[in-house]
């Protein structure tokens, strides 16, 4: 064969790989990127975008957008081959009735493909949450109605992904603290503790937290109070939201929603002890509050909160590495209305926010060493997002 021959040949196989080459780290670098939404309005239900890691923009157009009644919040298992969405019905909406939906996941693709869906057993669910052994899902029912109020229900989940019927429901005591946002319970969330052996339920209309033991070998009713501390106490009208642990276990942050605040709390062995709260609006601040979200950073040295009402701002918090105390070293405005929830990128370079009232996702740029939040990157237009989750 003559060298000008073995050069045609040749080429094509170069090029192919050169092109590889080329393609194959900006293919590594986009990540599924899903976020939930109202529905009362123009959005769907789940929408699927790309998130470009690297530069921290997302695609502009969605992959797939899976039909479902207000998927408010979204779980991702264990594994990451199923997602599970609380659909925040109720009364007076399209679909009175709070359900959940079950989903197979494509962790490469972020694809979804609908399981099944089932009763919550109660009005407008708002969180939901795997238990470690990923064989039971905790909902929050928050229920807007005072009659009959919040509940917090146990979904069994069977091998293949699918939900179950609820087979226990928790009910708890109001603390008629305000009259209008407490007149009955509304659980909003339910947290289990880093091993797994407990259950803690935060009870905005009840001013408290309560705590259960959760055995798996009872799963027809696998929570049961814990009988030396069934509730911890928080301050009256304060409405406790969410709970997120620090990554040594020894410590959990929670929002109180409706006193504007963020609240430490050391943990050990099923027991929260209350020890610092912090305001997440600044001093004199005479608008309306509304503590949301909150996370750590992917590295545990932060802590980002989310502040509603009429401030809008993320607020970011050094942890100390000794205690977990939180010290405030940022305020960042959003860019929007009611940050529902909000992401952080695997590196910390990026926080990702659902303004859910100005109806966009927002992009911020962030110094992981500092957690200093910076420049916008990114406005992507979205009708009521509500949760984000990147698949990494």
């Amino acid at each position: 064969m003559t060298p000008k021959i073995k050069s045609l040949i040749a080429a094509p196989a170069i090029t192919i790989a050169a092109m590889a080459a080329i393609a194959t780290p900006a293919l590594a670098a986009s990540v599924p990127l899903l976020i939930g939404t109202y529905t009362g309005g123009q959005s769907k239900g789940i929408y699927l975008y790309r998130f470009d890691e690297q530069t921290g923009r997302i695609a502009p157009t969605p992959v797939q957008i899976t039909p479902a009644e207000n998927p408010s919040w979204l779980t991702l298992s264990h594994d990451h081959r199923f997602l599970y969405a609380v659909d925040e019905n109720g009364e007076g909406q399209r679909d009175p009735v709070g359900r959940v939906s079950a989903f197979a996941l494509d962790a490469t693709t972020g694809r979804l493909t609908f399981l099944n869906r089932t009763s919550s057993l109660g009005s407008e669910p708002t969180h939901a949450s795997l238990s470690k052994d990923g064989k039971a899902l905790f909902v929050a029912n928050y229920a807007v109605s005072s009659d009959p109020g919040g509940t917090l229900a146990v979904l069994p989940v069977a091998g293949d992904g699918r939900l179950q019927p609820v087979t226990q429901i928790k009910t708890h005591r109001a603390s008629m603290v305000n009259p209008e946002r407490q007149a009955s319970p509304h659980v909003h969330s339910a947290v289990s503790s880093p091993d797994g052996r407990f259950l803690f339920a935060q009870d905005l209309g009840a001013d408290r937290i309560y705590v259960y033991r959760y055995d798996p070998a009872r799963p027809e009713a696998p929570l049961s109070a814990v009988k030396d501390q069934p509730f911890v106490a928080l301050p009256p009208g304060s409405g406790p939201r969410h709970l997120v642990f620090s990554p040594n276990g020894r410590q959990a942050y929670l929002t109180l929603e409706m006193a504007g605040q963020v609240a430490v709390l050391d943990y050990a062995e099923g027991h929260l002890t209350l020890r610092q709260t912090l305001p997440l609006a600044p001093a004199g601040f005479q608008g309306k509050v509304g503590a949301g979200a909150l996370h750590l950073s992917p590295d545990g040295r932060f802590l980002t909160v989310t502040d509603r009402g009429t401030d809008n701002q993320l607020v970011s918090f050094a942890v100390s590495p000794t205690d977990g105390a939180l010290r405030q070293i940022d305020r960042r405005s959003v860019e929007g209305e009611e940050p529902r929830e909000f992401a952080f990128s695997d590196d910390g370079r990026f926080v990702l926010v659902a303004n859910q009232h100005s109806h966009a996702v927002v992009v911020l740029r962030r110094a992981p060493e500092t957690g200093v939040i910076g420049e916008t990157v990114q406005t992507l237009p979205i009708d009521q997002p509500s949760d984000i989750v990147i698949v990494q």
